[in-house]
């Protein structure tokens, strides 16, 4: 039994981790798309979230059915309820990066401010760089280094707040930027919302390792 709850443990860590990297993809994607203007490359976004989607399902029934089958406790508990959180969070960033590829087709054709999107590009970069790193963490079972990427959220909402002055200070002097500025706005807000998630990713990692539940940036946990 022992060598078989291990067996499908394995797994589920391999196809969380592949999910993982599809949602680091599609916030790749979302964020090029986005700068680039191109709707067609947004439209992939859109019709492959259903597969992130579908893998987040089947995770979770695994996960219910291991619970039920094998009835861990302690550590091996405390790892399929992490993969449980750690998988609805990396949904919930798939979402957002969903949101960003919708942007993108109603931005098409707006006014650009370059200054504004090289910045967004550079944000949304940073946030996809937390998730391959988070993703790592959880990989290598490592919660000092999924401290090390939530403090990294930080610096995010740094970027948030600089876009979200230049975007208002655009349309306040540059009426014709209100509408283009204003998804410039929601998609900073999008990459914010993802930064808190990968947050909470490091915190079920923490309690993995620790079995304690924490907050590791208290300050954005009302984002999401």
């Amino acid at each position: 039994m022992r060598r078989l709850f291990d067996d499908e443990l394995n797994d589920i860590d391999a196809n969380f981790t592949e999910m993982g990297m599809m949602v680091s993809d599609a916030i790749g994607k979302a964020v090029k798309a986005f700068i680039d203007h191109d709707r067609d490359l947004a439209q992939e976004i859109i019709d492959h979230d259903t597969k992130i989607n579908e893998r987040e399902v089947e995770l979770e029934k695994k996960s219910f059915e291991m619970i039920a089958l094998y009835q861990p406790v302690t550590s091996d508990l405390r790892e399929i309820v992490t993969i449980l959180k750690a998988v609805s969070e990396l949904e919930r960033i798939a979402d957002y990066a969903r949101n960003i590829a919708h942007a993108t087709i109603r931005v098409k054709g707006h006014v650009r401010v370059p200054e504004i999107e090289a910045e967004l590009s550079e944000m949304g970069n940073r946030v996809r760089k937390m998730v391959e790193a988070m993703l790592s963490a959880y990989v290598k079972n490592d919660d000092q280094a999924a401290r090390a990427v939530a403090a990294k959220d930080a610096k995010v909402g740094e970027m948030y707040d600089k876009i979200n002055e230049k975007g208002i200070s655009k349309m306040e002097r540059h009426p014709e930027t209100v509408v283009g500025s204003t998804d410039y706005l929601n998609v900073a807000s999008y990459l914010l919302r993802i930064g808190a998630l990968v947050t909470n990713i490091g915190e079920w990692i923490v309690y993995l390792n620790t079995g304690k539940i924490i907050e590791l940036n208290p300050e954005s946990s009302n984002l999401v």
